[in-house]
């Protein structure tokens, strides 16, 4: 055992490390999810909100497929997500421009850069909703479906376009503003006043209702359009999402009045498709989104350190065959002092102790009890067979003065150790 100490500490050191890098990796666990995502559990994130309208008993789930097929009476939240067709694209993905992928990277804000930065390279692993998708969420809303819109910035789709909504950039996006409901609705229910940063104001068609207004510049924050038969929501303050805003105010309550509004259609589904997870993902693309590859690398690393410890430190071994040679030897060596120092009796007397300790067991007597007291115990428990054999081995070994004498008591205790093992294999069958 102290020959493999040091690879024992060697192991045990590459463990702690292993461990340690993993328990840091699980505190930022909801780091690798895109921003607005329910998946991320950073201040960002919405995952708080997806808890809550589960902990308030409604039926939130997480959308993972494009919008090319939407089940009647589900209720689609976007938060957050961008459009192909949108006007401004470097609005949409500042950080292309910082990738190379637009002449103009030195017209990027500073925020603009922040927020890429922010996200990383989930900018790039987050698809755009495209014209196609566009054209089915529309139909969605005109048979009567919901769809709440979160927009990031100030981009004109043709979802926006469609229901004559328009957005005016925020001033001061970056201070916190107090919302308040415009009109009792069901969606404000319970609501009095709202905390969060308004990145967009909205400009609202004849027809539509506002929800909640900006309380200082007394401009349409949440609003909502009819569309055919449904209904399309839009939010200009998607922080009000997010996980760090959550305790503010009367922000939670707003997210279960919206949900209990909507539950009675169907279910309430998070859009995470376009935030990069998809329900089609490769095996491959799952371990590097979740980190797994360092758990096969770990596992890697115990097989090679299993591999290492069939090593040994220290003197080398004996080899097998000359152990076995060794043993033969020693025996051989044993018998020829046995032999030319004539102690066939002594030989003959130590094969019947042997059998006689073992018919003991047999017996439930002591095994330094005398031949004859194992004998009459295993005529009293039935067994005269095994009691005449341990006697006939020790008249025998008593009786020994040559090498003859011994392989005849060697043989008859063979015999008897045969019947005793022929017996508890019976007894257990039994």
């Amino acid at each position: 055992m102290r020959d493999r100490f040091p690879l024992l500490m060697i192991s045990g050191l590459l463990l702690l490390g292993a461990f340690g890098s993993f328990v840091m990796k699980g505190a930022r666990r909801g780091a690798f999810a895109d921003r607005l995502s329910t998946y991320r559990s950073e201040p960002s994130g919405a995952r708080a909100v997806f808890l809550l309208l589960g902990e308030a008993g409604l039926p939130a789930e997480r959308w993972q497929q494009n919008f090319e097929v939407i089940d009647r009476g589900t209720s689609l939240v976007l938060l957050g997500t961008a459009f192909r067709d949108a006007t401004d694209v470097k609005s949409r993905n500042p950080g292309a421009a910082d990738a190379g992928f637009f002449d103009d990277a030195d017209e990027l804000t500073d925020e603009e850069r922040e927020e890429f930065k922010e996200r990383g390279l989930n900018a790039y692993r987050s698809p755009p909703v495209t014209s196609d998708e566009t054209k089915k969420l529309l139909e969605h809303i005109r048979n009567g479906g919901t769809v709440i819109y979160a927009p990031w910035d100030q981009d004109e789709n043709d979802l926006l376009t469609a229901v004559d909504v328009y957005l005016e950039r925020a001033e001061h996006r970056k201070e916190l503003t107090t919302l308040v409901p415009a009109q009792p609705s069901r969606f404000t229910v319970g609501v009095e006043r709202l905390e969060a940063r308004v990145r967009v104001w909205l400009d609202l068609p004849p027809g539509a209702v506002a929800l909640l207004v900006d309380e200082g510049a007394e401009k349409t924050v949440v609003g909502l359009v009819p569309y055919g038969q449904g209904r399309l929501i839009i939010i200009g303050a998607p922080e009000l999402a997010m996980n760090a805003a959550l305790t503010r105010a009367d922000n939670a309550l707003f997210w279960t009045a919206v949900g209990r509004a909507l539950a009675s259609t169907g279910p309430i589904a998070f859009d995470e498709f376009h935030h990069g997870f998809t329900g089609d993902r490769s095996i491959a693309e799952f371990a590097a989104r979740y980190g797994l590859q360092f758990a096969a690398a770990q596992l890697l690393l115990g097989v090679i350190l299993w591999a290492a410890s069939l090593k040994r430190f220290g003197r080398p071994r004996q080899p097998p065959d000359a152990a076995r040679i060794g043993a033969t030897d020693a025996l051989f060596a044993t018998s020829r002092l046995y032999r030319e120092g004539k102690h066939h009796g002594h030989a003959a007397s130590s094969i019947a102790r042997a059998l006689a300790a073992e018919f003991a067991t047999r017996a439930g007597v002591s095994a330094r009890a005398e031949p004859s007291e194992i004998s009459a115990a295993l005529d009293l428990r039935g067994r005269r067979d095994l009691a005449n054999a341990l006697l006939d081995v020790t008249r025998a070994a008593n009786a020994a003065s040559s090498d003859a004498n011994v392989e005849a008591v060697a043989r008859l205790a063979a015999l008897a150790r045969l019947k005793l093992d022929a017996s508890s294999k019976k007894g257990r069958t039994e």
